[in-house]
């Protein structure tokens, strides 16, 4: 993607179901466990690069001895960071104890981050905080054992205040407003009256304290606890949270919204949020990882038992279609048939832009997640170049010679990689920078392969704000000299915020958003702003599922193409010399290519909770009133 999107964080669960020494003897290592974790989240590095961290669990020790280890890093390199301080702690403890190298209760006992279950969790700060402190997973410490609570997830929600104040309403006193915390501490309230009601119904039955402690292990309803909890949730989230004794769980939200993978044997159980991660890091094929459906639990006791619960009564499925066009790792066997039918289904539109020329077009991509999208298309562009080979052979097999056969044969779609991202120099500029002559540079461009009478078709997985093509993109491409620069994206016009995790909160900073601003001035309808002010404003107080999305509004005087051609307007300076074009998906064909992932509000603002309709109204008045704030 062009632009600088803020991706969905990644979350990676894993509870070995055998006694360390088994990973030992059959593996060669008691750290199986670490070393399967820093793949898995190495593995998700492209959702989260703000910061990373990981807690572990022992089980069964002795009262004394530390159970819970935690370690977070907000550095460069936060996964490497964290996995080079585990690594530092027990390299250092072995070469002090030489003569426990082998021995695995003694290495379980005395170092930390072995144990038998794991939560990683990869992130982007998507309030643009990056303090240590609002990295995951968050810990919820108690000296009873059942009420230490490691939470982490990739999720948003719309409510944050109605959680906020539901939690002073239940005497609590919470330290910040954020979601996180706020969902944790929900989750804690009620951990804390089910480990109260199963102590005192085992000191009913004349058990000790002590006595009771397994007791209540065994007995813990994680499935209650997590229904209790997520009464009033709103919002997209696939969360993960382990208890110190040793229950774990990870639980979906009831659209779908954010994605949850799962696989299950006699050794392990794991979890991450994207599926090819646990087919490389376990070597499963891709039917043997399961999707865990939405509003949906997936619970692992300590005993090892492991089951499937529903907790939220699933709602129509809408899961997010940004991760199939761009968040997820195109190594997914789905993901990957998904992209190229992107490309493949937006060919009609290149052709039309092109006038149907292909000889005197060629065909790129801009790095690196559009490159499966192009190849898409390009087959299609090579389909339709065939058709008219045949048919020009098919109109011609009288008089075809052979040298004018040959010559048919030898027209292919012409493909260059043309921008190339120079990484280094956009690591060096500051997302906040306003040093337009970097950010120009931040693409390089391939001479020599542009002719004066080409087209230059260039796909993109996605536009949304537009200030990379403008200040880069389409001012390094017209240094090639074409006829015609057409900018293709994968996705379509990104219209409405996003509220479940994606760091898209404020609607000025949206290109389709400014262009039908300025399609409404020139067309002197600007009095719809005003109108469609008025009607949010008056559902200020009105409860969420009676709140409608009045900002559709500015949009239906509008076709997709109007406005598609006054974003190219926009995004072209007056110093450009090429004709420039941009064209959009359609949303039909988005859910021809992407049918298990409907979730698509970015673009057609139809918001799969009640609380979306909220949040871009609110986004809309703050535009309206001048606020620099976000929606939610």
């Amino acid at each position: 993607m062009s632009d600088n999107l803020k991706h969905e964080c990644g979350i990676a669960l894993l509870r070995l179901k055998k006694p360390l020494q088994y990973y030992k003897d059959k593996y060669g290592t008691a750290f199986y466990g670490i070393q399967k974790m820093y793949l898995l989240m190495e593995k998700q590095h492209n959702r989260g690069q703000d910061g990373a961290g990981f807690a572990s669990i022992k089980f069964d020790v002795e009262p004394g001895q530390r159970y819970i280890s935690r370690v977070r890093s907000n550095k460069a390199q936060p996964i490497q960071d964290i996995f080079a301080q585990i690594n530092e702690r027990i390299n250092d403890d072995l070469a002090n104890n030489p003569e426990f190298i082998n021995d695995v209760d003694w290495q379980k006992e005395n170092i930390p981050y072995i144990g038998e279950l794991f939560l990683g969790h990869v992130r982007y700060g998507t309030f643009g905080k990056n303090s240590i402190e609002s990295v995951h997973p968050f810990l919820r410490q108690n000296n009873w054992m059942h009420r230490n609570l490691i939470v982490a997830g990739n999720f948003n929600m719309t409510n944050v205040k109605e959680l906020f104040d539901n939690l002073v309403e239940l005497g609590q006193h919470p330290k910040e407003l954020a979601d996180t915390v706020t969902v944790m501490e929900k989750i804690g309230h009620f951990l804390d009256d089910e480990v109260t009601d199963l102590y005192q119904e085992c000191k009913n039955n004349g058990l000790s304290k002590r006595e009771a402690s397994p007791v209540i292990a065994e007995k813990l309803d994680i499935a209650k606890i997590l229904r209790k909890a997520s009464k009033n949730w709103d919002g997209g989230f696939a969360m993960a949270g382990l208890l110190g004794h040793g229950d774990a769980f990870v639980f979906r939200d009831p659209a779908g919204i954010r994605p949850a993978y799962f696989y299950e044997d006699e050794e392990i159980v794991v979890v991450a949020s994207e599926r090819p991660v646990i087919q490389t890091v376990f070597n499963v094929p891709f039917e043997k990882v399961q999707e865990l459906d939405p509003g949906k639990a997936l619970i692992i006791k300590k005993n090892g038992s492991f089951s499937l619960e529903q907790i939220l009564e699933p709602l129509e499925k809408k899961a997010c279609s940004f991760e199939r066009i761009y968040f997820s790792r195109g190594s997914d066997a789905e993901i990957y048939r998904e992209r190229k039918m992107l490309g493949k289904l937006i060919l009609p539109a290149v052709l039309d832009a092109i006038e149907s020329d292909t000889d005197n077009t060629v065909f790129s991509y801009i790095p690196n997640t559009a490159e499966t999208s192009f190849y898409g298309m390009v087959e299609a562009a090579q389909d339709f170049l065939n058709q008219r080979k045949n048919k020009y052979i098919l109109d011609n097999r009288k008089t075809l010679t052979k040298e004018k056969l040959e010559e048919i044969l030898s027209v292919k779609i012409r493909t260059e990689k043309v921008a190339i991202k120079d990484a280094k120099l956009r690591t060096f500029i500051t997302e906040d920078s306003s040093r337009d002559d970097l950010v120009a540079h931040v693409y390089d461009v391939t001479y020599g392969v542009i002719k004066p009478e080409d087209n230059l078709v260039i796909i993109d997985d996605s536009i949304v704000r537009g200030t990379t093509l403008k200040k880069s993109i389409i001012r390094m491409m017209d240094r090639l000299n074409p006829k015609r620069i057409v900018v293709v994206s994968s996705a379509p016009q990104i219209r409405y915020p996003d509220c479940y995790g994606i760091d898209m909160a404020k609607l000025e900073g949206l290109v389709a958003f400014r262009a039908v601003l300025e399609l409404l001035r020139e067309t002197n309808q600007y009095s719809i702003i005003d109108e469609v002010y008025k009607k949010c404003k008056l559902q200020e107080k009105f409860k969420d599922g009676e709140i409608i999305n009045y900002v559709k509004e500015i949009y239906a005087p509008f076709t997709d193409q109007q406005i598609s051609d006054k974003i190219a307007e926009m995004l072209s300076s007056s110093d450009i010399k090429a004709e420039v074009k941009i064209i959009f998906q359609s949303v039909d064909n988005l859910h021809i290519a992407c049918p298990k992932n409907l979730g698509d509000w970015y673009f057609t603002g139809n918001y799969p909770t009640p609380g979306g309709n909220r949040v871009v109204n609110r986004a809309f008045m703050n535009f309206y009133e001048g606020k620099d704030a976000r929606a939610y």
